[in-house]
């Protein structure tokens, strides 16, 4: 079995930095990933554009031109497979990883196919976007319901139902609503959150004034059956049905706790933050690092790549043994 300086599992943004990293380091590499390069990128819906401009999603030090501001995700596709040819990465995909062993001075890396890969070091950079944050009520695993919005053409002329309010729901809502759907916004708040993209605000607060969007604020689903919801006003306590030919739960997503604790890691048991070195990202586990998002826990919002994707050269610097590039001012907020 060949002994890998470092194996990276996550093949997104973050990933791909830390790979990078590793790459100009003259470091032997591996990059395991679940799904296909950038995976969680392709997940995203099919017009969505990035609240960061291009040049702040960058890794590598390669240029991400393009004739817009803000890069879509098509492009973002384009970009990091691009990056990753350029310096000949070495990953593996499809492989998904259960759990991250320390035997010795040396890592053991498995798959849930029964793969096993060996390593000094391991980077943890799997992100969050491949689990959604489970409402945990009647109906949630019908067919007709997803916590992933695509693309809008197969909704038209039907009723739909989103459940949230934060940017992925407001950003669906738009979208559908000019493809002729019968939209609905359910929210436990009394408004849309105050993280929704500032440009996106007129254009939503417009169409529900014009009642082209319908709003359930201050509400919660609490039953999803085949034709509808049942929805409870969180003030009144009052029980209503709305119909749904298709439900989009978009409440959000969180890091693998289960896999990081299945690799040694602490995690806070409140925020299930990992426990790790601020300016080098090594959890207590020596030789185990975390990057990118899946550092976050339960605060998605705090990391991203835009700041995600500059614990990449901190870590490898700190294999290697150079004074660690800092970027605590970064993630001090978590």
């Amino acid at each position: 079995m060949q002994t890998y300086d470092v194996i990276i599992v996550g093949g997104g943004p973050c990933g791909l930095a830390a790979g990078i990293e590793a790459a100009k380091a003259g470091l032997s590499h591996l990059i395991l990933e679940m799904g296909s390069l950038t995976e969680s990128i392709r997940q995203y819906p099919r017009r969505m554009r990035f609240f960061s401009t291009a040049e702040n999603i960058e890794i590598g030090g390669l240029p991400f031109a393009i004739s817009d501001v803000k890069a879509g995700r098509d492009e973002a596709l384009q970009y990091y497979r691009k990056a990753a040819a350029y310096y000949h990465l070495n990953f593996e995909l499809f492989q998904e990883v259960w759990q991250v062993q320390k035997e010795g001075e040396l890592f053991t890396v498995t798959t849930k196919a029964g793969a096993a890969y060996q390593a000094h070091k391991v980077i943890m950079a799997t992100g969050y976007f491949t689990r959604p944050r489970w409402l945990n009520i009647p109906g949630e695993n019908l067919p007709h319901v997803s916590h992933y919005y695509d693309e809008p053409f197969k909704y038209s002329f039907t009723n739909v139902v989103l459940i949230g309010g934060s940017n992925s729901a407001v950003e669906a809502a738009l979208e559908l609503y000019r493809h002729d759907v019968n939209i609905t916004i359910v929210h436990r708040g009394d408004d849309f959150r105050s993280t929704v993209k500032y440009w996106l605000v007129p254009d939503v607060k417009n169409r529900v004034k014009e009642g082209r969007i319908k709003t359930a604020f201050n509400s919660c689903v609490t039953q999803v059956d085949e034709k509808s919801v049942t929805i409870n006003n969180l003030k009144t306590g009052e029980e209503t049905q709305l119909p749904a030919d298709f439900v989009f739960v978009l409440t959000g997503y969180i890091p693998d706790a289960e896999l990081l604790r299945r690799c040694g890691i602490e995690l806070d048991a409140a925020t299930q933050v990992p426990v790790y070195n601020k300016e080098t990202f090594e959890t207590t586990v020596p030789g185990l690092y975390v990057c990118g998002t899946v550092m976050a826990g339960i605060f998605t919002e705090k990391v991203f790549i835009e700041n995600g994707r500059e614990h990449a050269q901190a870590i490898i610097d700190h294999i290697v043994g150079r004074e660690v590039h800092k970027v605590a001012e970064l993630i001090q907020r978590i």
